[in-house]
């Protein structure tokens, strides 16, 4: 894109708020005729699946205008957060961003090589996100003005251990009312694409209805009380376990959601699930389920007509749906109007969820036989040096037809699988383990092999230590080395994927390799 490209936009596109700054600046480029060279080709991307980076500015250092560009992304990004997450923003601070914008603009204009149509670009995405979040501010008032509202005319009665959102809005009352206790039968309506849903369960997706039912059951006695103290049925703890992960612990979407229950970074630090001490707290399967039941609980009563709608926020976004639900007058999730206009992901994780939830509690209608497990866990003090991944390997089957792997990873989820624990600390296992592990994991053949192909994991002999410089990623570093992938390099330095994170500063081990 040429300036005068970007000029007639210029004059086409009305914008407002702090974005109108970037093109103020562009605009004042427009009455030089001055073309500007397309930039290089860029290098080579960060090796980072399902992404798309940007190529590399024409001058590098802090007073690129690329540089300075991504720096005032960055920190919109996070008045944006702040924005959504219901603080205070003054005007003045997205003010200041935009004049940094509009300075960076100038500059590229007046830079060899540099693209100002990036900037045109960046300032529409920046005025989208910000319409984006003001839009759903604009929605969290109404909503609790009228709640307000509703509670300033009557004092409303609620029995103990009833969710404030239940007396806060009498029109829920039945529906929660059932929520609270065993049997959905009234709320799922078993239409053409919940049958649709039952039909994948027990066919093709049955393997992974059993297997999230056994990874379940020995996660239930932490998380399901924080379900039934919150007045919400197992059955939908379950059902959201299933359909999100299938009731692994260390899930890690592409688009960079993670946990038991799939909090993206920024909803889950609203929700409490910061990372502490270097342990991402979306991965803790406790906090990660009281999360759940706030976020639930926050979505009760903004959509106050159905546990469908709810579930329609959880995945396909709570901004999207409040507009949708406010659009339509309150319509239901199966209403054309918002049925067809959500994602194709949303209008199938809305009847798979249900349609779990409906086989948790009547198995029996389908022949179905979920498996009787002996699901109490135990603490057991390590007699020798051993990593999760070795006592995979000396327990074996015992009594599992899956092995323990993913059981023992979810029961320590601070600890990755090549990491030792020494003898003497405590890990958590199944009770119905601790004889096996006192016959096989003590000493043995097998417990040789376990420690051989540990060690064999790291291959690379002597590791060198690098430090991460500005620029780098963790693809472009690996590419300098031609003996390990990004993923090996990523496993290496405990970088957890998709999105291979790493900073300025930082020390990796590589590879003693050219």
């Amino acid at each position: 894109m040429n300036l005068r490209e970007i000029c007639f936009l210029c004059r086409g596109y009305r914008v407002s708020l702090a974005t109108a700054a970037c093109l103020g600046a562009l605009w004042i480029s427009c009455g030089s005729r001055k073309e500007v060279q397309p930039p290089p080709a860029p290098p080579q991307a960060a090796a980072i699946p399902g992404q798309t980076v940007p190529p590399e500015p024409p001058a590098a250092g802090s007073d690129s205008p690329y540089q300075a560009l991504a720096e005032i992304e960055s920190e919109y990004a996070a008045l944006l957060e702040q924005l959504a997450g219901g603080e205070l923003v003054e005007k003045e601070a997205f003010d200041a961003v935009g004049e940094r914008l509009q300075r960076a603009a100038q500059q590229c204009a007046a830079t060899e090589g540099c693209d100002p149509g990036r900037f045109l670009e960046a300032t529409f995405r920046l005025l989208g996100q910000q319409n984006e979040a003001l839009a759903g501010q604009v929605a969290r008032f109404e909503t609790i003005t009228e709640q307000q509202e509703s509670l300033d005319s009557a004092e409303l009665p609620r029995e103990p251990g009833t969710s404030p959102f239940v007396a806060a809005m009498p029109e829920l009352g039945n529906a929660v009312s059932l929520l609270r206790g065993t049997d959905l039968r009234d709320i799922i309506g078993l239409n053409g694409p919940v049958k649709a849903a039952l039909d994948d369960w027990l066919t093709w997706m049955r393997p992974m209805l059993m297997e999230s039912f056994e990874n379940y059951q020995y996660l239930r006695s932490k998380i399901a009380p924080v379900y039934e103290e919150a007045g919400l049925p197992e059955a939908l703890l379950f059902a959201m376990i299933a359909t999100e992960t299938g009731g692994r612990v260390h899930s890690f979407s592409h688009a960079g959601a993670a946990g038991l229950l799939q909090f993206m970074p920024q909803t889950g630090r609203r929700y409490g699930l910061q990372t502490v001490d270097g342990f991402d707290m979306r991965l803790d399967p406790v906090a990660a389920t009281r999360a759940n039941v706030a976020y639930l609980n926050d979505q009760f009563e903004a959509l106050s007509n159905g546990l469908e709608n709810v579930l329609a926020a959880y995945n396909g976004g709570e901004y999207r749906m409040g507009r949708l639900h406010r659009q339509n007058g309150r319509a239901s999730f199966w209403d054309p109007q918002i049925f067809y206009r959500l994602p194709q992901e949303t209008r199938e994780y809305v009847p798979r969820i249900l349609a779990a939830a409906w086989l948790f509690l009547h198995p029996e209608d389908y022949n179905l036989e979920f498996p009787g497990l002996s699901n109490e866990t135990a603490e057991l003090v390590l007699r020798r040096d051993a990593s999760l991944g070795e006592l995979t390997i000396c327990l074996a089957q015992a009594e599992s037809h899956n092995g323990w792997f993913r059981t023992l990873r979810n029961l320590n989820p601070r600890l990755t699988p090549g990491e030792r624990v020494k003898a003497g600390e405590t890990i958590e296992i199944p009770r119905l383990l601790l004889p096996f592990y006192q016959e096989n994991c003590l000493d043995g053949e097998l417990v040789q092999t376990a420690a051989e192909l540990h060690e064999a994991n790291y291959p690379y002999g002597e590791l060198d230590v690098y430090t991460v410089r500005p620029g780098d990623t963790l693809g472009r570093i690996a590419s300098r080395y031609q003996c390990v992938s990004t993923r090996e390099l990523a496993d290496m330095n405990e970088i957890r994927a998709p999105r291979y994170l790493i900073r300025v500063g930082q020390q990796l081990r590589i590879p003693g390799c050219p």
